[in-house]
């Protein structure tokens, strides 16, 4: 039965550095079979690009999703295809680069269909109709995969919610993410879907949403624009494993984990 485990936004230096040093062992300890993560705002908590990509890849990251801040990197609209195990969300545009859907493979042979889709409520990207996109892909690629894990990267807890149940039943597992903030209510949905509305992020909780509590407090009070550091102190890796049934590729069991790192553990 394979386990899925799945990362939420790796933020900065401090999030990527504890999932590199970290992943190795809690892939033995938790018995994980394959590991999904959000990479989004890997590089300064905005964006990504293919040198931290390679580096996540090679701690045993089996594949890379990106959310609205996939461009934010200057130069990765040609780093992009060169990229293997990395998809960006596919219902961006489709003359945009990158590979809007991946297929990884567990050591037992179970084939995990992975894509990404964004909101549209209170997003400043443009996208397509996320429910129709991921009906398309499931169409196009359910005779290709042994399930799917399905990510929304969404600003509202209402449009994530709705999305997962569309879903129930025909995928194994969706997760929320985009807000950095877990959520409680994890659950496997009555037709066998793994959901939850924000896995949370891996970065530093000693700030807001990652970033350095200072320059964020002072610009909700006179509204001027700083620069938001990413915060360092206080590091955990948020996300949920999922233990897949082979045949069907639905949830059999749901757990949000949120594994705390000291800073003699980011490496």
């Amino acid at each position: 039965m394979p386990r899925i485990l799945f990362l939420g936004d790796i933020v900065g230096h401090p999030g990527r550095s504890a999932v590199c040093a970290q992943l190795a062992k809690l892939r033995q300890e938790w018995a994980v079979d394959l590991v999904i993560a959000n990479g989004e705002n890997a590089a300064g908590g905005a964006g990504i690009h293919a040198g931290i990509a390679s580096d996540l890849l090679a701690a045993g990251v089996d594949a890379i999703t990106l959310g609205d801040h996939c461009w934010d990197q200057r130069g990765f609209t040609q780093e992009i295809d060169g990229i293997e195990r990395l998809c960006r969300p596919a219902n961006l545009p489709s003359q945009c680069p990158g590979r809007s859907f991946l297929t990884v493979t567990a050591p037992d042979g179970f084939r995990l269909g992975v894509f990404t889709v964004l909101g549209r409520q209170f997003m400043k990207i443009s996208s397509d109709d996320p429910f129709a996109c991921a009906e398309r892909l499931i169409e196009e690629h359910r005779r290709e995969v042994d399930g799917f894990l399905v990510e929304v990267h969404a600003e509202t807890t209402a449009e994530k919610i709705a999305f997962g149940w569309f879903l129930d039943g025909r995928v194994g597992l969706v997760v929320g993410t985009h807000t950095h903030v877990p959520t409680a209510d994890g659950r496997i949905l009555p037709r066998g879907t793994a959901y939850i509305t924000d896995v949370g992020m891996c970065g530093p909780f000693e700030g807001v949403l990652g970033r350095s509590v200072e320059p964020v407090v002072a610009r909700f009070i006179d509204g001027l624009p700083r620069k938001f550091t990413v915060a360092t102190g206080d590091v955990r890796l948020c996300g949920v494993l999922v233990d897949l049934e082979p045949r069907r590729g639905l949830a059999t069991r749901f757990e949000r984990v949120e594994h705390p790192v000291s800073p003699a553990q980011e490496g």
